[in-house]
């Protein structure tokens, strides 16, 4: 291909792509891995890569700081995408590796997109290359590399989390990228204030790409202000129709959301709470998953402190599915707010794991004869239930003295009540049974 038919292809590409960094001094971000004496950056000075992986969300920078590592170093340099390759690929990326190092003397890089989407098989196939040192692997991925890659794969790399990239990192983009004649729209004299690409920056959520690619629609509605083409808000909130916060449904994401809200109700933070609330449903997730959770909780962290916010927090969900979206939507944040200012116990949370303990791993324990059914003449002669004692006929309706365990597991106790709420009425009368 010719030089102008080159030129002519970077001008069509998307100004993302034509805006992608070469070097590190243009690399936006990430001064957490990056700044001077840091292992990955001194990694890169001295054209040692190794093999790792890029757990970060979209636009952060996974693979172009995964070309700018290769090309440091002088690597040959094969990408691939675990949506589209499998063995056969990787099978002939090592032969190019083998092939390079022979003919060239090079190291190879093989970067793996999206490679929690490899199977365990696609996996292990990258094991034996990377041991014996044929290729050095470069993964990315947006999903937990513990949850997403095997043992024996994750061994062999080093993890390294990028960061979303804040407003001020995405501005600095943006202006890069308005003045920059040859990649970007330099050429164009595009007029956007800093309100606009604050606005911009704020829309693209951490996410590189999403900027760009905001600004180049933007740039392809501007309109001609006194004789120039003009970015303005207005022109950005039409982009921006439809526009949702990051939200990957069954990703790390949606669990790290739902994760803050159960512990914003635990934590009796209302406002934190509503406010995790309101970004899962503005980001997608279904109000009946919430509903679900919010069920949860009410069991889990409230209890018997308040026995009503079970009552409450089923009486949301019904409400839900009644009304649908938006309106049931509200009996949902009205349940999440009571939750999180309601007394909170966990105690029958721990009670019942404890039981469960005991029931897993004690055996099948006999039930107790004065415990056991009577309905037939042997069993009664048998004793089934011969000295049970009625609680009804005894004082404060309570048999006292009496054992409802396995002898094996006579006096245990799981259920301790909390001093708040109204476990605190119902330890004060377990602790005055029990003295009798």
């Amino acid at each position: 291909m010719n030089k102008n038919a080159t030129l002519e292809t970077q001008v069509h590409a998307p100004l993302a792509a034509r805006m992608r960094p070469a070097t590190l001094d243009d690399f936006i971000g990430q001064q957490h891995l990056l700044a001077k004496g840091k292992s990955l950056r001194a990694a890169i000075d001295q054209g040692v890569p190794h093999s790792l992986v890029f757990w970060g969300p979209p636009g952060v920078g996974k693979t172009t700081l995964a070309k700018i590592i290769a090309s440091s170093a002088h690597c040959h340099f094969i990408e691939l995408s675990a949506v589209m390759a499998g063995v056969k690929e990787i099978r002939a990326a090592v032969a190019e590796a083998e092939d390079v190092k022979l003919t060239r003397n090079l190291n190879t890089v093989v970067f793996i997109d999206e490679i929690h989407r490899f199977s365990k098989s696609q996996q292990d196939s990258l094991l034996a290359p990377i041991e014996n040192g044929t290729i050095i692997l470069f993964g990315a991925t947006t999903e937990n590399p513990s949850f997403e890659l095997n043992n024996a794969l994750l061994s062999r790399l080093r993890v390294y989390v990028l960061r979303s990239l804040d407003a001020e990192a995405l501005t600095n983009l943006l202006k890069q990228a308005l003045h920059d004649p040859q990649r970007g729209l330099g050429q164009r004299q595009l007029s956007v204030d800093d309100d606009t690409l604050q606005l911009i920056a704020k829309a693209a959520d951490g996410d590189a790409r999403r900027c760009l690619n905001i600004l180049q629609i933007a740039a392809d509605l501007a309109e001609t202000v006194d004789g120039r083409e003009t970015v303005n808000p207005e022109v950005i909130n039409e982009v921006l129709q439809g526009h949702a916060n990051r939200f990957d449904k069954g990703g790390d994401i949606f669990y790290d959301q739902i994760s803050a809200l159960h512990k914003s109700v635990r934590g009796t933070d209302p406002d934190a709470a509503l406010y995790w609330f309101a970004r899962m449903l503005d980001g997608g997730c279904d109000p009946l998953y919430i509903a679900r959770r919010v069920i949860r909780m009410a069991s889990e962290d409230i209890g018997n402190a308040d026995p009503r916010g079970l009552e409450l927090a089923l009486n949301a969900a019904h409400a839900y599915e009644r009304l649908g979206s938006p309106e049931g939507e509200l009996s949902l944040a009205q349940a999440v707010v009571y939750l999180a200012c309601a007394p909170k116990s966990n105690a029958v949370y721990v009670a019942y794991k404890a039981a469960m303990n005991d029931a897993r791993n004690s055996g099948s324990l006999e039930v107790p004869v004065h415990l056991r059914n009577a309905p037939t003449k042997l069993m009664k002669e048998l004793g089934h239930g011969a000295e049970y004692r009625y609680a009804h006929d005894e004082a404060n309706a309570y048999a006292a003295g009496e054992n409802y365990f396995p002898e094996p597991l006579k006096g245990r106790h799981y259920y301790f009540p909390v001093e708040r709420g109204l476990e605190a009425k119902i330890k004060e009368k377990l602790n005055f049974l029990r003295k009798q």
